[in-house]
């Protein structure tokens, strides 16, 4: 009871904390009407809530992304120093295989001849409703919308704030041609002021074939959504994608918890040329990766390299910064899953040696 009341109290400051900051729009919008009446027809879509395709192992697991913002941490979850960065004007990148440019956390930036892709972008320096309750690490705030090319396409691969970042969108809003986002989560960007036109939303193994020739498909993740912290949990899809820009095939996890689907994606949409898998961030086992999951996940994705992501930029769990790639590494050697490492803002063109520069000892 005494824990039941301590959440609901950090919900009500929380939610004073939003409206008294004139920042209640960040919550989004769930789906609702003709938008929910679509939700019940799907499959993935049960009892008011999108289900994972593997069942919750510990029956008594709840979400506590909220606690988790209040929780003690132990040890260095931040830098001591600023995270080393490179300046790259983005607007004039140029090459025929695809060229990626991450910048922190899961925010990514894909040039291909096709067109430009943009992934879960948070140029707002926290990761939350409120600004300053989760800062970004000091040398992450070096990029901007403004620093952003047009953009053919922006991905988004679940509604968390950290990956779904209502700010950074509402500056990026009038220079994307297209958004493909999963189920439920349209109704955010539309609530938000974008055109329901250039909102594609999609299941998971659902496709879409952009006017540029980009095709995007949305693949199963294990995780889970919710922006308002209440009880009302899952109502919109949460995806990992498949990306094909010519002869190119690369492959972004989003956020999930290790599991059988890797290998069905990666029989079904593999090989990949360079997977995005997380690392870091890992305070719930089952929807996050662990230690060194990122490397086996590839080694199943039949990727043939990996370059991690969801780390370096944000403090939401109680590990050491650093740990998630200090512990990769090793992993990634003992699968002989080759490891693209890039400082934030560094591009790395595909076919070009990977990036392994140690940049991580930070004191």
């Amino acid at each position: 009871m005494k824990n039941n009341f301590l959440g609901i109290g950090m919900i009500v400051l929380l939610l004073t904390a939003i409206v008294g900051c004139g920042e209640y729009r960040s919550l989004g919008r769930n789906p609702e009407g003709e938008e929910l009446t679509r939700l019940d027809t799907m499959s993935n879509y049960k009892n008011g809530s999108f289900q994972n395709l593997v069942i919750r192992p510990d029956s008594t697991f709840k979400h506590h992304r909220l606690a988790a913002m209040f929780r003690d941490h132990v040890g260095p979850v931040r830098p001591t120093s600023a995270i080393p960065w490179v300046n790259t004007d983005l607007k004039k990148l140029t090459s025929p295989a695809p060229t990626v440019v991450w910048f922190g956390h899961s925010s990514l930036l894909i040039k291909t001849l096709q067109g430009n892709i943009l992934i879960d972008p948070v140029f707002s320096n926290h990761a939350g409703p409120v600004p300053g309750l989760i800062k970004a690490f000091p040398g992450t705030k070096n990029y901007h919308a403004k620093d952003m090319p047009p953009i053919d396409v922006l991905i988004i691969s679940h509604d968390h704030y950290d990956h779904l970042d209502y700010r950074t969108l509402i500056k990026l809003k009038n220079q994307i041609r297209m958004a493909v986002v999963p189920l439920g989560v349209g109704a955010d960007l539309i609530y938000w002021g974008f055109d329901p036109k250039k909102v594609i939303e999609l299941n998971w193994n659902q496709s879409t074939l952009l006017a540029g020739g980009i095709k995007i498909t949305a693949t199963s993740a294990q995780h889970h959504s919710e922006r308002t912290y209440s009880k009302k949990a899952d109502r919109t899809l949460w995806a990992s994608y498949v990306i094909q820009a010519g002869q190119y095939r690369l492959f972004y996890g989003g956020d999930g918890g290790y599991g059988p689907h890797f290998k069905q994606i990666g029989k079904q949409y593999g090989p990949f040329d360079l997977a995005f898998l997380e690392c870091g961030q890992y305070n719930q086992p089952y929807v996050h990766l662990g230690l060194g999951q990122p490397a086996q996940a590839a080694v199943d994705l039949k990727a043939h390299m990996l370059q991690p992501v969801h780390w370096s930029k944000f403090p939401e769990a109680g590990h050491p910064w650093n740990e998630p790639i200090k512990t990769l590494v090793p992993a990634a050697q003992k699968t002989g899953m080759p490891l693209n490492v890039p400082r934030i803002g560094e591009p790395y063109t595909l076919g070009d040696v990977p990036k392994t520069l140690v940049w991580w000892n930070l004191k």
